[in-house]
């Protein structure tokens, strides 16, 4: 009977014993993304494997070694704390998991030092695990102002649209809108952020803007930070925005290509080559010519030679006028070109023979003088 009793006590504490973990487990899964190492120190020139799970599904994601950073205040310095030459991107599974092997190098400021995950592209995600690069140098963290501390509490987002002429290779600008609410016990006078664009695994370039008014102790205000690329610029970009030393916002930004600027060359590699032909076919036409007349000599022409007798007779349309119908009625005496108009044979009446002359002197006729 004791033995009996003594089952389920020892059940009862194994229960007890293993909620905690449960309980730390969930609260794990349910945190959002996280970063496991195979080991928490290594020395300059070794690897470690970083894995992670909790992330999005087939998200693209930049595994870094940061100096000056915690868990807890994250890299203060941004990825200008990280070793950039050194990261690895790795992909998630189907399920946000990834496991990604990482060679280990010194970061360009002191520990504490941290392995710092980020998604590349899409939703901004992040994670950090501490870790310790063995032989490099430690400096604490500097110290949190006392006065005023700003936090986002909204998610970014970048308003505009890009007009006609970033189609042609015009400079994109957006303008970076986010909520921040002051946590701290004082207000924030003027504060002072810091804007910067990032292309791939390259580190932004900060640029000053400073927040004309005042947010008071409790209170929150809405930002707007202008953002401007470089003229051409296209592909994936992220703008990120710093305050007090510590990013506080990233926001991703696709910028398409300019394909005005392709349309205009291909149509200057295909106009220029039409209109440098056009030009040489109009010199060649020009001097042909002239190179032909000079060597043939002068052109020659056949003359035709029309009779005096052919004429044309056109038709004539419309009614004529009276004299001319009057004249085309009344009868009218073909002359044969051979007669003349005193030997022609109807002008001598009962003259059938052919004409001859009847001068005196004609030799051919005799004389009655001499027939007596």
């Amino acid at each position: 009977m004791s033995g009996k009793v003594r089952i389920p006590a020892l059940v009862a504490v194994l229960a007890l014993l293993l909620l905690p973990l449960a309980g730390a487990t969930t609260a794990a899964a349910a945190g959002g993304p996280t970063v496991k190492l195979s080991t928490t120190q290594a020395g300059a020139g070794g690897s470690i494997t970083v894995s992670g799970s909790g992330w999005r599904a087939r998200a693209l994601l930049m595994v870094l070694i940061c100096g000056q950073a915690t868990p807890a205040r994250g890299v203060i310095g941004g990825t200008n704390s990280c070793a950039n030459a050194d990261g690895r991107a790795v992909t998630t599974d189907a399920k946000g998991i990834f496991s990604k092997k990482l060679p280990v190098s010194e970061p360009p400021v002191p520990c504490p030092c941290v392995v710092h995950v980020a998604t590349v592209t899409g939703a901004s995600a992040s994670a950090d695990t501490v870790f310790q690069v063995a032989g490099h140098a430690v400096e604490p963290l500097p110290a949190e102002p006392s006065t005023g501390r700003l936090s986002v509490i909204s998610d970014p987002r970048l308003d505009g649209s890009s007009g006609l002429l970033t189609w042609f290779g015009a400079p994109p600008s957006r303008t970076l809108v986010f909520t921040v609410g002051n946590a701290g016990s004082t207000a924030v006078k003027n504060p002072l952020f810091q804007v910067g664009t990032s292309h791939g695994v390259f580190a932004p370039q900060w640029d000053d803007q400073q927040f004309n008014g005042t947010i008071a102790p409790g209170g929150k205000a809405e930002i707007k930070l202008p953002v401007e690329l470089s003229a051409g610029a296209h592909g994936d970009y992220t703008v990120s925005m710093k305050y007090g030393g510590r990013v506080l916002a990233e926001q991703p930004w696709g910028v398409g290509r300019p394909w005005g600027v392709t349309l205009f060359w291909i149509l200057l590699c295909v106009v220029v080559p039409a209109a440098v032909f056009r030009i040489g076919m109009a010199v060649v036409d020009r001097l042909r010519p002239r190179k032909a007349a000079r060597s043939m000599g002068p052109p020659r022409h056949r003359n035709l030679h029309v009779p005096a007798q052919v004429t044309l007779r056109m038709p004539k349309f419309g009614k004529a006028p009276a004299s001319r119908q009057a004249a085309e009625a009344a009868p009218t005496t073909s002359t044969l070109p051979w007669f003349t108009p005193d030997s022609d044979p109807g002008t001598a009446a009962g003259r059938l023979s052919a004409p001859h002359d009847d001068s005196p002197t004609s030799p051919t006729t005799p004389t009655r003088k001499g027939l007596t």
